[in-house]
């Protein structure tokens, strides 16, 4: 009878590590890379050969607003819905589609325009809601898809969606197949990190889960680093007392060599990421201090991003934190702000949530052009999924909430390779159905054209896992090369 080490043993080596370690010592070998700063040649040689072509863009900025921003207070202006105002949604309009069951049970679908004014900005004409004044001011640098849709009309699926390109939890995020995809700019710092702020329209709303940023079944070593909004940006930052770098060092390397033999000894992929998390977390000691300490930053690019600036955890912290990211060779920064799930009292609470981000989004874009970053910086601004034209609950003079909708909403895209002053796709009169075919933009769409424009053709940016190849895009997604410049 075999003994519970055997047996414990060939547990460790299901199908995966066994095709991972099939070639014979290739998990130690990669170890050992680690141990050290890998030339840039093996580097480049150890990863997919992506690019596939010259790329547009050499970094992403995205400005998750997790929640679902209302398109029609912000973006798509609907002024003929005044005359309607309390009718009842037209069942010719709403076609039978689906509702949430927050508002499954309602008796009527009261219409509920937009409270706030649209104005024409720059030379393409853009049309932008008063409430987002430095947004509006870059109108010709921004493409404005009007057309995205989804099939997901729950915030958890819905954002895992955006994220994965699969509404269950599990499969790696998209800053994770891009790290897997194109590596990293700079040995000191991860290829993928996220920050994540707290709106002021609504702080009760939906949580945000580690998974969202996840590896899924990629190596470990491709997940996003979360830093944090309060205290130390990363835990254990500082080494404890009487512990010195030396020390320090030594005893990684010592945690290296055993990793290294029990690699060795079962094959496990695992082993070796591992070890690489606490070499990255070695380096990011150094690097990262400087990193969030905004002292050499100038007067006037502080005062752009307003004062939440200075208050770690901010949006506008975050915004400037990913500049200094970026600049920094960080390829992937995703900036996810909660407080736009605005079911009830919209007027009020949306107006929270663009003080949180207006200005800093603004600033964000004029400091990276000034720095002559924004031509090769891709920045999204966007949410899961859009907002109903009828008012959730009780519709009056001065308030109204607004439920769920997949069917259409707003995303922007800024910078390397988008035509600026674009806006591509439109809604009929009630803000519910998009009606451009030709231009309706899915998830698998906006992701499959991120991908293009940091030169990966989504249909060979795949990982062999449980007997299939798996990419971000699933068996979806078309290029909008309509939208590039």
């Amino acid at each position: 009878m075999r003994s519970l080490q055997s047996l414990h043993l060939q547990d460790r080596l299901n199908r995966r590590v066994f095709l991972g370690g099939a070639g014979g010592g290739l998990g130690s070998a990669a170890l050992a890379s680690l141990m050290r700063p890998a030339p840039a040649e093996a580097a480049a040689a150890a990863r997919p050969a992506f690019p596939n072509f010259p790329p547009k863009a050499k970094r992403i900025i995205y400005l998750f607003q997790s929640g679902g921003p209302s398109q029609m207070d912000l973006f798509d202006p609907k002024p003929h819905m005044e005359k309607h105002r309390g009718e009842d949604l037209p069942e010719s309009i709403r076609q039978g589609q689906r509702l949430t069951t927050m508002t499954s049970g309602q008796k009527s679908f009261p219409v509920a325009p937009s409270m706030f004014s649209f104005a024409q900005h720059g030379e393409s004409g853009m049309w932008f809601s008063d409430l987002v004044p430095h947004i509006a001011r870059h109108a010709d640098r921004w493409c404005m898809v009007r057309s995205m849709y989804t099939e997901q009309i729950n915030h958890d699926p819905a954002i895992t969606f955006f994220q994965t390109g699969h509404q269950l939890a599990g499969r790696p995020s998209i800053g994770s197949w891009l790290s897997y995809g194109l590596g990293s700019d700079n040995a000191d710092l991860p290829a993928y990190i996220v920050l994540t702020s707290f709106g002021s329209g609504r702080t009760d709303d939906q949580p945000l889960y580690d998974r969202l940023w996840g590896a899924g079944f990629l190596p470990n070593q491709h997940q996003g680093v979360r830093f944090r909004n309060t205290g130390d940006p990363v835990l254990y930052l500082a080494d404890p007392p009487g512990v010195d770098r030396a020390l320090r060092r030594a005893t990684l390397d010592r945690i290296a060599a055993l990793n290294s033999s029990r690699g060795a000894a079962i094959g496990d992929p695992d082993i070796a990421a591992r070890t690489a998390q606490y070499e990255m977390a070695f380096r990011m000691q150094a690097s990262v201090p400087e990193i969030v300490d905004f002292a050499d930053e100038p007067r006037h690019v502080l005062d752009s991003y307003g004062p939440d600036v200075h208050r770690p955890g901010s949006y506008a912290f975050n915004c400037l934190l990913a500049r200094r990211l970026s600049e920094r060779g960080v390829r992937f920064v995703q900036c996810f702000h909660m407080g736009w799930d605005h079911h009830g009292g919209l007027p009020k609470a949306i107006k929270g949530q663009v003080k949180d981000t207006d200005q800093a989004t603004g600033a964000l874009l004029d400091d990276l052009q000034q720095r002559g970053l924004l031509d090769e910086t891709l920045i999204v601004w966007g949410g899961e999924f859009g907002r109903t034209i009828y008012s959730q609950g009780t519709l009056t003079e001065t308030t109204y909430g607004r439920d769920h909708h997949p069917r259409c909403f707003t995303m922007l895209l800024a910078g390397a390779g988008v035509r600026g002053g674009l806006t591509w796709g439109a809604t009929d009169d009630y803000c519910y159905n998009i009606v451009t075919p030709d231009q309706k933009v899915h998830v698998h769409d906006l992701n499959a054209t991120i991908l293009h424009l940091l030169g990966i053709d989504h249909l060979r940016l795949t990982y062999p896992y449980q007997g299939r190849d798996f990419r971000l895009t699933d068996v979806h997604g078309e290029v909008v090369h309509g939208i590039l410049s």
